[in-house]
């Protein structure tokens, strides 16, 4: 089908991972979909319509949502789990490890509004530690696409993979575009959206779209920032982070906690090469969060364009 970048942006990511699960079962005959109770709000209505005997409501139960999911994948089939990111990473974290990760399982976790999104719901819902859970279990692929049209791709490639794949989905509805045109995706490949000899931006999900727009508001004062897209946290692009730490001083972006997340992965690999680089690790700190809308949060962490500029050039000063 020809993607139209507006229209997945208007749906959101759950949105747009739904409108991928229509297209799957005429590459997989072997799929199945399952949910906690979240049919609508993944997007998985036409799907459900279409596919009723490969759709299976667990209900609020979502340690069983892993394990019925384990079971379908055990024999033979590929099955995709939809919940809350919270719930996810937290509320089935012995049933991930066990059975997705330590039975490399054909699972693919599907974390629903991951960061603030649904930050109106209180700390309950609030995701930031996702990243940081998922990367401390062995065999399991993180993606974490930047908007709607690279999650309709993400959820496509996820497929293919052999093996269990987390897929953190971040924003609301309405989200910015980041890719406005089709794009080769590969997991493991991060894709540099913009050049520039001053800095290095790497950001993931939500936080590409700010990263872009912090980086136009740079140059207008001399910064020439370069940015990178980095989809996928595991197995992450080494090499593409290496070779920006040898250009330059390196910022991370990331709609998640400052602990375990990119940010702390980019700098663990600069320690094990033994790099002497500048980074600058934007997130959220430690701490539980209030009930608020998405966009009140952005502004309270200093997650807007205008505020990651300013972090960077202040950043920078410093280190003059």
């Amino acid at each position: 089908m020809k993607l139209n970048p507006r229209m997945l942006s208007k749906l959101g990511s759950n949105g747009a991972f739904g409108l991928a699960m229509t297209e799957l079962p005429s590459k997989y005959d072997n799929l199945g979909v399952f949910t906690a109770d979240l049919r609508s709000f993944s997007g998985l209505d036409r799907f459900a319509k279409a596919h009723p005997d490969k759709f299976f409501n667990v209900g609020i139960a979502e340690q069983n949502l892993i394990g019925m999911a384990a079971g379908y994948a055990s024999e033979g089939n590929v099955a995709y789990a939809t919940t809350y990111a919270s719930f996810a990473c937290m509320r089935c974290l012995d049933q991930v490890s066990v059975n997705m990760a330590y039975m490399q399982l054909n699972v693919k976790l599907v974390g629903m509004t991951s960061g603030f999104s649904t930050g109106i719901l209180g700390a309950t819902h609030i995701c930031l530690v996702d990243l940081a859970i998922m990367q401390a279990l062995p065999n399991i692929t993180i993606l974490s696409p930047a908007d709607g049209l690279e999650t309709y791709k993400a959820t496509m490639a996820a497929a293919a993979i052999d093996g269990p794949v987390y897929i953190r989905l971040t924003g609301a509805q309405d989200a910015p575009i980041v890719y406005r045109e089709d794009f080769d995706y590969k997991p493991g490949k991060a894709n540099l959206l913009r050049e520039g000899e001053d800095i290095t931006l790497i950001a993931t999900g939500s936080m590409v779209s700010v990263a872009m727009n912090a980086a136009e508001i740079l140059s207008n004062k001399g910064i020439r920032c370069r940015v990178l897209d980095m989809h996928t946290i595991r197995p992450l692009d080494e090499k593409v982070v290496l070779n920006a730490g040898r250009q330059g001083c390196v910022v991370t972006v990331e709609e998640h906690g400052i602990t375990g997340g990119l940010g702390s992965t980019v700098c663990q690999l600069f320690s094990r090469e033994k790099m002497n680089t500048h980074v600058l690790n934007i997130g959220v700190p430690c701490e539980y969060s209030k009930a608020a809308r998405y966009h009140s949060f952005l502004d309270k962490y200093d997650l807007t364009p205008a505020a990651v500029a300013d972090r960077i050039k202040t950043y920078i000063a410093d280190l003059d």
